[in-house]
């Protein structure tokens, strides 16, 4: 059965807007995305929208393939759109974070506007104690940044999928 709310918005779906509505909503949309246009309605000025990028962090024991993570984080961002800045591929094994100058010049690519997000295939790849982790998460994002990780969802504290 169709109540009277469903039968009005299918009739609503049916109206055509009109030229003039059309024109307004497309010069708002114009004014929000930055376009200004001149009096004729063409766009005053090339108004370019820089793409989003991240840098893709991995870290591994040394003489460990990083090929498929490496794939999986390239494949990820590019879902998304996202340009990368740089992959930075660090086989320093379990050494703490801070000791580490990949993981530096990731986290300084945000610093210095390279990128908006640090791309990672695993927690672990960052630092597997909780508490390094997030002190990395946090500076990163005091950068204006966010640490990412794809599969996080799917992870235990420490694990890999």
């Amino acid at each position: 059965m169709v109540t009277g709310e469903s039968a009005q918005r299918q009739r609503q779906t049916g109206l055509r807007r009109t030229d003039d509505n059309l024109r307004r909503r497309q010069a708002l949309a114009d004014a929000a995305a930055g376009i200004s246009l001149d009096e004729t309605g063409v766009p005053a000025e090339t108004v370019e929208v820089a793409r989003f990028r991240c840098v893709i962090y991995l870290c591994g024991a040394p003489g460990v393939d990083l090929g498929a993570p490496r794939e999986e984080c390239t494949g990820y961002a590019g879902a998304f759109g996202w340009g990368i800045a740089d992959v930075i591929e660090e086989p320093a094994g379990l050494l703490p974070a801070d000791g580490r100058d990949g993981l530096r010049r990731a986290v300084e690519h945000v610093q210095l506007g390279g990128a908006g997000a640090v791309l990672t295939a695993w927690r672990s790849m960052i630092s597997p104690v909780p508490q390094e982790y997030d002190a990395i998460a946090r500076e990163i994002e005091k950068a204006g940044g966010f640490l990412h990780v794809p599969n996080s969802v799917h992870q235990h504290e420490g694990q890999k999928p």
